[in-house]
């Protein structure tokens, strides 16, 4: 680190992250324009880093970086409204998780039937009364997502 800021392989190493992510999240807006050095080198303040590792973190726990952006803003901003905030947001992510789950769920235990039932041929499984895949469960859905 020198003494008035991290420059950009620095705090990219810090965070675990590379130099390009950090010109990404600038251009996003996630992370503030750095200081200059006088030889043109971004210099990042040292709390760039924690940053950096909210913004990961938030990432892996499901949330776009629109949604990151949103939740970084409140904070800046202060707006503390229980609809607006992290435990709202996290409530609803969740829900989003939950189903998802309940979604994979569903598709791990077919698969499993469908490799139980010896099925091989997809069109040969279509046609047989013991085929477990849900053709015409897809469809319909299919059908009502694309209206």
């Amino acid at each position: 680190m020198t003494g008035s800021g991290l420059r950009s392989g620095e705090l990219a190493d810090a965070a675990g992250v590379n130099v390009q992510t950090l010109r990404y999240y600038e251009r996003r807006g996630l992370l503030a324009s750095p200081q200059r050095s006088p030889g043109g080198h971004r210099l990042y303040p040292s709390d760039a880093v924690t940053l950096l590792r909210i913004i990961k973190t938030a990432q892996r726990l499901g949330f776009t970086l629109d949604e990151v952006a949103g939740l970084l803003d409140a904070g800046r901003h202060r707006h503390r409204r229980r609809d607006n905030g992290l435990q709202a947001r996290a409530g609803e992510k969740l829900a989003e998780v939950e189903r998802r789950l309940a979604d994979l769920t569903v598709i791990r235990d077919t698969l499993r039937a469908a490799i139980s039932a010896g099925c091989d041929d997809l069109v040969a499984c279509a046609g047989s009364a013991c085929c477990p895949l849900p053709f015409v469960e897809l469809a319909e859905r299919t059908d009502r997502a694309d209206t």
